[in-house]
């Protein structure tokens, strides 16, 4: 499973590319208003930090003509850039349009299967259930990643699992085979952490330290060696 980043922060992208792991970028409009700088000029920086990357960027307007309008726009910026489109009946529009000339789709806000067969048919690069937000409002998301995955599995189409809230979200949604995975940074981190492994590297530091006299230094100073008379 790809591992997307879900921000629009470029110190938070930055970090988390040093690790190697990072195969793109989700950008909202939430997202992008937080950080307070011109939006072409975020996008394609965040383009720099990941140069082989997947960058999403979301179109604003509500209607056909508009997305196709910035949906456009957002692709001449770098080839790398995916453009995300709303799961609303001008959205699908757009996409049939915009999928038909090349440019790849990421359709966001998908809550239902039907849906996601809806723009999978229509031509969507991929599609982004979010899982979280129905988990906010009681229902179980990972439901819905499932039967999306059982109906793209047989048609051979891709499906990225959105708003993963937490570790479980990310494992459960690798085991079903979701293609990427979408996650925040916090969540990121969390992937990292076990309270046994901190324990773990804990006492064989303290145990180290109090053996060093006995053992000596891990990697011993070199010497030089003597000339020869």
């Amino acid at each position: 499973m790809k591992f997307f980043l879900d921000t629009a922060n470029l110190d938070e992208i930055r970090s988390a590319a040093e690790f190697g792991v990072i195969d793109g970028v989700t950008t909202n409009p939430t997202l992008v208003a937080k950080e307070g700088r011109p939006f072409r000029e975020l996008i394609l920086a965040i383009c720099d930090i990941l140069p082989r990357g997947v960058i999403n960027a979301e179109v604003v307007s509500t209607d056909t003509a508009g997305m196709l309008r910035e949906g456009r726009e957002l692709a001449s910026w770098h080839p790398n850039i995916a453009v995300k489109i709303p799961m609303t009946s001008d959205g699908v529009r757009a996409l049939y349009v915009l999928a038909g000339e090349g440019i790849r789709v990421n359709v966001t806000l998908c809550f239902s299967a039907a849906q996601a067969l809806l723009v999978a048919k229509a031509g969507a690069y991929i599609v982004s259930p979010f899982i979280g937000r129905l988990d906010d409002i009681g229902q179980d998301g990972l439901v819905l990643l499932r039967e999306i995955l059982e109906i793209y599995r047989v048609n051979n189409f891709p499906v990225l699992a959105a708003s993963l809230r937490h570790p479980i979200h990310v494992i459960e949604a690798a085991k079903m085979g979701a293609h990427i995975g979408t996650l925040p940074s916090k969540v990121f981190e969390q992937l990292f952490k076990h309270p046994l492994t901190d324990r773990g590297l804990e006492t064989f530091v303290k145990d180290w330290e109090k053996a060093r006299g006995v053992l000596g230094e891990i990697i011993e100073p070199a010497t030089t060696p003597k000339r020869g008379r």
